[in-house]
Order: structure tokens, then sequence, then C-alpha cells
């Protein structure tokens, strides 16, 4: 499974953060970000029927994408997101608990992270990336957690395309939210800012 993410990751380091999406627009929504490049599909909690929407996105693309969940706070989430079929965990916060149920499910572990104590304390659980959430304090703080952090850094937060450039070279990659998608986003919308990030992160 590592290895699945980290050659979705080779292709294209972004992971669209699905907030707020609802269970029938999954399916059009999963193909417009695999028609533009970006496999990697997190579907946060703290959407509407969010582990319906889980299992909806892997029985449509689970083939040719890999679906998680976000905004997973208890090790019930975890167990939840696992049997709706999702792959990865990703939290806004470290919570010890959480990463370890995570990796006991056989899953991805991504938990968030903000100061260097919360990075050791993630990777000593077992995690697998670390998410700086939020990244508002921008690359240049990221440059300087790792010089202690040996570990992949995602950036998550205030993420968008003036500044995804430049953190992406201090991150392994980013997670897009509110600058790819939205709820209520047109189809069209979604394709074009889609395309657009992708274009920054394959520098062309």
């Amino acid at each position: 499974m590592k290895s699945r993410f980290e050659a979705f990751m080779a292709e294209c380091p972004l992971v669209a953060i699905l907030r707020g999406i609802t269970t029938p627009e999954v399916p059009d929504v999963c193909d417009v970000l695999y028609r533009s490049g970006i496999k990697l599909l997190e579907i946060p909690l703290n959407s509407p029927n969010a582990l319906e929407s889980i299992s909806v996105a892997v029985k449509h693309c689970g083939d040719r994408q890999m679906v998680g969940a976000g905004t997973v706070l208890t090790p019930e989430d975890v167990r939840g997101v696992k049997a709706a079929g999702g792959l990865f965990i990703i939290s806004p916060n470290t919570d010890v608990d959480v990463i370890r149920e995570t990796k006991k499910q056989g899953m991805l572990s991504i938990p968030g992270f903000f100061t260097a104590s919360e990075g050791f304390t993630a990777l000593k659980a077992g995690a697998d990336y670390l998410k700086l959430f939020p990244a508002i304090l921008g690359p240049g703080y990221v440059k300087d957690l790792k010089a202690v952090i040996k570990a992949p850094i995602m950036a998550v937060g205030g993420v968008n395309a003036e500044n995804l450039g430049a953190f992406m070279k201090v991150c392994c990659g980013a997670g897009i939210g509110s600058a790819l998608y939205k709820a209520g986003k047109s189809l069209a919308d979604l394709e074009r800012d889609t395309r657009e990030l992708v274009k920054v992160v394959k520098g062309n």
C-alpha cells in the first residue's frame, strides 16, 4: 500500500481534499481529478455521509486512484474508514492512539503536526508521513523543521497555486483543499483549477 501511495506521489504529489463533497458528486469529481492528473483523494469525515462517499469512491475509482479519509480524530473513526475501504488516514493533529490504530489496520498514517515535538511523537508512534498543518508559517518553517525531522513532510492549510511551487522545494507533497475543491463548485472550474495546480508541481 505504501509503495502504491509513493508511486502516485511520484506522478503527482498532491492530495485532493474534498471537504463537503456529497455522495452523488463523488463519481464525477473523481473522474475530473483523474483526468487532470490527481490520484490521491481525501474525503474528510466532517463531510456529509463521509463513509458512504468513501465507499462509493473506492468502488468507482479504487483501481486507478487511492481513497482515504481526513479529519480522522479517533480509533473508532479509523476502523470505520477501514470498513468503508479507505486506504490512508489523515488527521489534523498528532494522536498516538489514532496513529497506532491506523497501523494496526494496515493503513497508511499521515497525522497532522505543527511543532518538532509533535513530529517526533508522531514518528515514534509509527506515522508514515507528516502533515504540517496549518502551513501558515511558510516554506522557511518547513526547511527549519527538516533540519531535525528526517521524514517526508506534506504541507496542508493555506496552500494554493501561488505558493505551491515554493512549498514543493521543501515538501514531498501538499494537500489542497479550498484552492481546489469547494462544495458546489462546478466540474469545469474544478478541472481548470486542478490542471493549474498540477502544472505547478510538474514544472510546466
